[in-house]
């Protein structure tokens, strides 16, 4: 179970009374999730996620964080909002762990999403783009393009480990996107995660956008490839389904859409998603103990998919 930190029943209802959700009835810890400690709670006010942050979150981010998921909710976005305090925060800190209540979503996690639910993803994406417009605050984009250049210098020569020829291929990948990001697309807060499972479905219909902790300002349009590469292709990065890619952008077409810059540089912006996810889940394999908790994810995933964008 990832719970990290044990909160006594006694506590956890102070907490529960503290972001006025009414009283605790019960609380269960959610074996989900390897990063944070979550509880899936019951209160006479209703059901929520309490997230207590341990490590990946830095927790000066929280503010922008949990005001966006707010903004969005307030717009008329499937986003769960967070519970405030009486004087208005959105955390608390306990025992000098920083805790946050959100609203609980009902749906699931689709593996194998159809047309009509990956249509429904992208609409929400462009729901989530068009709230975000009139959103004020802002946080810079850490896993950017010079985030993967230094990322590919520090994995260096072990990137062959993975497979051979890997560091290479990196490297080549690097300056083609050096010379041709479009860095002067539109930019607004994104997803920058907007992964099958950061995503509640409820048949055809998506019933909550969730875990934004990668939100960030970067161009808008990339929120879009990101999304269009966690979804159109098998979990192993074969397989494409133009269906699936199609719907996304469809769906999106309908609640915001694309421009015809966006669309001219989409491949490109696809494969700087690929890179992303080929070199964090690279690094993560490199650094990431085997006997840790965390399953490591198969970083050739994303270079299958990279090569796929690259040929179009």
């Amino acid at each position: 179970m990832a719970v990290y930190t044990h909160i006594p029943a006694e506590d956890m209802a102070e907490l529960v009374h503290a972001f006025g959700a009414g009283s605790l009835l019960s609380a269960k810890g959610i074996a989900e999730g390897v990063e944070n400690s979550n509880y899936l709670l019951d209160t006479t006010d209703g059901r929520f996620i309490l997230t207590v942050y341990e490590k990946r979150v830095d927790t000066n981010d929280l503010p922008f964080f949990l005001s966006l998921i707010d903004h969005l909710a307030d717009n008329g976005c499937p986003v769960p909002r967070a519970r405030h305090t009486e004087s208005g925060a959105a955390t608390i800190v306990w025992h000098r762990k920083t805790i946050a209540l959100i609203e609980f979503a009902e749906g699931l996690s689709v593996s194998h999403p159809t047309a009509a639910q990956a249509h429904a993803v992208g609409a929400a994406l462009g729901q989530v783009h068009k709230a975000a417009a009139s959103f004020k605050m802002s946080r810079p984009n850490s896993l950017g393009p010079e985030g993967w250049f230094d990322l590919a210098e520090r994995c260096g020569e072990d990137l062959d480990a993975i497979q051979i020829g890997l560091r290479e291929r990196i490297a080549k990948e690097c300056t083609f996107l050096n010379s041709h990001w479009p860095a002067t697309l539109p930019k607004s807060v994104i997803h920058a995660d907007l992964f099958p499972d950061n995503v509640l479905m409820v048949g055809s219909s998506v019933s909550a956008l969730i875990d934004f902790y990668f939100a960030c300002t970067e161009v808008r349009a990339w929120d879009v490839a990101i999304t269009h590469a966690a979804w159109s292709f098998q979990n192993d990065g074969t397989g494409f389904d133009a269906a699936i890619g199609d719907a996304i952008l469809d769906g999106y077409e309908e609640t915001f859409g694309l421009t015809d810059d966006e669309r001219a540089a989409f491949s490109i912006l696809a494969r700087g998603a690929c890179l992303r996810f080929l070199l964090t889940r690279a690094w993560d394999w490199l650094n990431t103990p085997t006997d840790a908790l965390v399953t490591r994810k198969d970083p050739l995933a994303f270079l299958r998919r990279l090569e796929h964008y690259a040929a179009q």
